[in-house]
């Protein structure tokens, strides 16, 4: 009687984790066009901010590719929030740089960030963590509010823009901290969880 075969395991080098690479490979360039404007809301600005927004978008991209064709792999796992960190992280400091975003929100979004992801690299001996779902939330709220804030439609709607701007990066701000102890506190009720007796 024949036995049901065990599905193969995916290779890591499948089109999610290369958009995935992508996506981490477009944040220097992304990076260098939004300084090379200087704050000068010209064409240039335009386009980094269009590009962080395409870039961001394949977050979304490649998720729905690996797990409709099953492709989902730990290093996929592993890689997609760390590119989302790169691009983000880019994207702050060059706001702060060009005096546009408080250094404060951008080094408490980064502390939270590294933290949590140097976190995952210590766990790899155990598991891989996926991103939760606060932490997709998180990254929505932060990819809404950073785009906002690279976009200079202040220049199209006015100054009371800048209030819709303040409003969505709080949220972000505020939804990062929280996740970011969240995230910690479920990880460490894990462990407590499977601790094996010190008596086994």
């Amino acid at each position: 009687m024949a036995t049901p075969r065990d599905p193969a395991t995916p290779s890591n080098w499948n089109l999610p984790n290369i958009i995935t690479i992508v996506r981490i490979l477009l944040a220097p360039l992304f990076f260098l066009m939004l300084l090379s404007d200087n704050g000068a809301d010209g064409a240039l600005r335009w386009w980094a901010a269009v590009l962080f927004i395409v870039a961001i978008a394949t977050d979304g991209v490649d998720g729905a590719i690996a797990r409709r064709y099953n492709l989902v792999t730990d290093l996929g796992k592993l890689l997609d929030p760390i590119a989302d960190k790169i691009l983000t992280g880019a994207a702050l400091i060059g706001l702060s740089i060009l005096n546009e975003l408080p250094w404060w929100v951008t080094l408490v979004i980064l502390v939270r960030e590294i933290g949590i992801t140097v976190f995952r690299f210590a766990m790899l001996r155990d598991r891989v963590i996926p991103a939760s779902r606060g932490g997709k939330l998180k990254t929505l709220a932060q990819s809404v509010a950073i785009s906002l804030a690279l976009l200079p439609l202040w220049l199209v709607f006015g100054d009371w823009i800048n209030w819709v701007n303040t409003i969505t990066m709080t949220l972000a701000l505020v939804l990062t901290v929280y996740t970011g102890i969240e995230y910690l506190v479920a990880a460490r009720r894990e462990n407590q969880h499977v601790k094996p007796p010190e008596n086994a």
